[in-house]
């Protein structure tokens, strides 16, 4: 009977074990739900005068270039430099063979000189044919007296008077001769002139210190008038021309208007000068309009080139430098206020690069002096979300504006 009641007892015990069990048991404080703090970055801005940057690309020209072509047709005799050399003022680029150019020369004068001796010989003849005229109309008039006393003949007064009008004509004609001769003189001398200039263009040498861009004959050919034998440019007349978005157009048109110099950082095959915004072109297509900057300097460029060029725009005032992480949706930004964030609708007015690091210009009215902007970019960021900053870094304006200084960048 024991035998068949020991497991009943052994499993009672140990329900009621459990049970003692479960009821005394230590329970545990109900969890309290407690809200996510995130973690973020966050700097010190101070509104400051900076001056945003404008990237563009760029084509170099050179207005000034001068193509060199034969005055006339003559072979070409020599040829001094090559593409892509320098040449000094005056140095001697290409010769024409002057055997081309003397017997047009030779001729000019000649006739010349011949305008001047018919000149001479007309001046000498007119007095001769005055006093004829004179010996003429004399004669006319005493064959007039002679036939009115009714000795002389009508035929007689005929020739008199055919011998006057004739000594007339040739003094008419004379003086015609003579009013015509300055004129001819006159073109003679600038046909003389003309074949002089040319003479002297035989020898063509570089009105500046130049680069030669293009030598397009050689020694030995034979070359139509107005041929060109090469081209060249000043060394320090290079420009760069580069298409601005129209809404940057007005802002560069005014600040050369004022008198501003705005200067540009140029980049070519790894090689790095500067340029100055000169002006602007006075038309303008769908693209924009055409900016038209001067080298600085010999830059040593080849015409044609592309480059890629940072242009200073005008400083603005009342702007902040901020990371493109501190912006949101483009047009926002999260400032701390008490441990929490707090968005305001901000201004983009362009960028820069600062040692290297590209930031945004902004201006905003609810962005003061020592407020703490987020950099951290959070995708859930909303207003009144909870946060907590890592030690904070300050930027180089906000740097300058604590010790009394303010930049323009």
């Amino acid at each position: 009977m024991l035998r068949k009641l020991l497991p009943l007892v052994i499993l009672a015990l140990g329900v009621g074990g459990f049970l003692v069990l479960k009821a005394t048991h230590p329970r545990p404080a109900p969890a309290v739900p407690q809200e996510r703090v995130w973690r973020i970055d966050t700097m010190t801005v101070s509104p400051g005068l900076y001056s945003p940057q404008l990237r563009l690309f760029g084509r170099v020209e050179a207005p000034d270039r001068i193509r060199a072509a034969a005055p006339v047709a003559g072979r070409l005799l020599e040829v001094k430099v090559r593409d892509g050399e320098l040449a000094a003022k005056g140095a001697l680029l290409a010769r024409l063979d002057p055997a081309d150019l003397e017997p047009r020369l030779a001729q000019a004068r000649a006739e010349l000189e011949r305008e001047r001796l018919k000149l001479s010989h007309d001046t000498q003849a007119i007095e001769q044919e005055r006093a004829l005229l004179a010996l003429a109309r004399a004669a006319l008039g005493r064959a007039d007296k002679v036939q009115s006393q009714k000795l002389g003949t009508a035929t007689e007064v005929d020739q008199a008077r055919e011998q006057a009008a004739r000594a007339q004509l040739a003094v008419t004609l004379r003086e015609q001769a003579l009013a015509e001769h300055p004129a001819r003189l006159a073109a003679l001398g600038a046909k003389l002139q003309e074949a002089e200039r040319d003479a002297g263009r035989a020898e063509i040498r570089a009105p500046f210190a130049a680069r030669i861009g293009r030598v397009e004959a050689g020694a030995g050919d034979q070359l139509q008038a107005n041929q060109t034998i090469l081209t060249l440019f000043p060394v320090d007349g290079l420009y760069l021309r580069a298409k601005v978005p129209g809404d940057r157009g007005e802002e560069l048109r005014a600040a050369l208007a004022a008198g501003q110099r705005l200067s540009a950082q140029v980049n070519h095959a790894g090689r790095t000068f500067t340029a100055t915004l000169e002006r602007l072109a006075g038309e303008a297509d769908a693209r924009g309009v055409d900016a038209l900057l001067k080298v600085d300097g010999d830059a040593n460029l080849p015409v044609g080139a592309f480059v890629d060029l940072v242009l200073q725009r005008p400083a603005m005032p009342d702007t902040i430098a901020l990371p493109f992480a501190a912006l949101n949706g483009g047009d926002r930004v999260f400032v701390l206020n008490e441990g929490r964030l707090k968005g305001i609708e901000i201004e983009r007015v362009g960028e820069l690069t600062q040692d290297g690091v590209s930031e945004v210009l902004v201006r905003a009215p609810g962005l003061t002096a020592g407020s703490r902007v987020m950099i951290t970019h959070l995708p859930n960021a909303v207003d009144g979300l909870k946060v907590q900053e890592v030690p904070q870094r300050k930027t180089a304006a906000a740097q300058d504006s604590a010790a009394g200084t303010e930049k323009v960048r």
